[in-house]
């Protein structure tokens, strides 16, 4: 079985593993595409992940001294397609021959426990490669739930990679009003076409005094771009009393973060999003699997168009190009999937 493995920094390889064996309650699914969340990827290719620096006291919910992962890291990657090609007798669906999303990394198969994927099938005629964007559209839709966008409210979006554009089309279909902000010409457009009132190019000058040549601030802003900068503008966009939502993942020390201005002179409110868990004031309401699968209804409905973020479909064994090409010419990609076999 066929996994692509991060060996260390800059180095990535397609090993092979022994198929697991199929367990009682437990499907086997022959994965088709598997599409890379670049940021979070990008991190363990190059080395700054701070998994591989420190250690995640889960208990304790601290980083503390030590290492959570090390090289060689085998099968990451968190977004996937497959065919159920084997169930165990005691099994009952998903069918054998459906087509399923969910999450078991970059292999050629996983065996998964069937009721992980029974709500996870494609219907017939759906495109496979929308299931690729499962786990990144409710990343997006987490940090729209975190932004508490209501109708009318104007959004500040930096950054348009994919998770970024999603954010704005979903923001769009919450009845916000979207000023989409990125420094590549083609993913501005692209955010035009998903519904933003404005697409500004961060090369132009700055995103908080183009928004204040005609409003008091935005009241919202979303940062996906990862960067500090991003999330420094972001501060300076939103009106007094706004909510900025930090969605990226940063790396290293939070050098350009100025929080004696902006941040505090307008008693702007600061929260985080991440993947792992869902805005406290919503979990009694929403969890992960409802945030995948309200994104994919929507995805599977034509309300959000996954196939104009894919732009790279490789061969598994064209791994190590393909992450040679996220890190040196990242403005050339958007969604990278990889390709493991042929679709049914």
């Amino acid at each position: 079985m066929r996994v692509i493995t991060i060996e260390g920094p800059g180095v990535v390889s397609l090993r092979t593993e022994p198929p697991v064996e199929l367990e009682p309650g437990c499907v086997r699914v022959r994965t088709i595409y598997s599409g890379v969340s670049a940021g979070t990827e990008l991190t363990a290719y190059r080395g700054t992940n701070p998994y591989l620096s420190r250690r995640w006291d889960s208990e304790h919910r601290l980083f503390t001294e030590g290492q959570t992962h090390s090289y060689p890291l085998a099968g990451w990657g968190y977004q996937e397609v497959g065919e159920v090609v084997e169930a165990a007798p005691d099994v009952g669906g998903p069918p054998i021959g459906s087509l399923v999303w969910g999450v078991w990394g970059h292999r050629a198969e996983a065996v998964l426990p069937a009721d992980k994927v029974a709500g996870h099938v494609l219907p017939p005629g759906a495109d496979p490669l929308t299931g690729v964007f499962a786990r990144v559209g409710a990343i997006a839709l987490n940090a729209v739930h975190a932004a508490d966008v209501h109708l009318g409210d104007e959004v500040a979006i930096f950054g348009q990679g994919v998770i970024g554009l999603l954010a704005t089309r979903l923001a769009v279909l919450s009845g916000a009003g979207v000023v989409a902000a990125d420094v590549i010409p083609a993913r501005l457009e692209l955010a035009r076409r998903f519904g933003a009132a404005e697409a500004f190019d961060v090369r132009c000058g700055s995103v908080a005094e183009f928004v204040r040549k005609r409003v008091e601030g935005t009241d919202l802003a979303i940062e996906l771009s990862g960067t500090n900068q991003g999330l420094h503008e972001a501060i300076r966009t939103v009106r007094r009393g706004g909510r900025v939502v930090a969605a990226g993942f940063y790396q290293g020390d939070g050098i350009g973060l100025r929080l004696g201005e902006e941040f505090h002179h307008n008693q702007v409110q600061l929260v985080s999003s991440q993947i792992g868990g869902v805005a406290t004031w919503l979990a009694n309401r929403w969890d992960v699997e409802r945030l995948q699968r309200t994104f994919m209804d929507l995805a599977l409905k034509g309300e959000v168009d996954t196939g104009a973020l894919v732009s790279h479909v490789v061969g598994a064994d064209r791994a190590a190009e393909a992450f040679e090409l996220l890190d040196r010419r990242p403005a050339e990609v958007l969604q990278l999937v990889f390709r493991f076999g042929e679709e049914p």
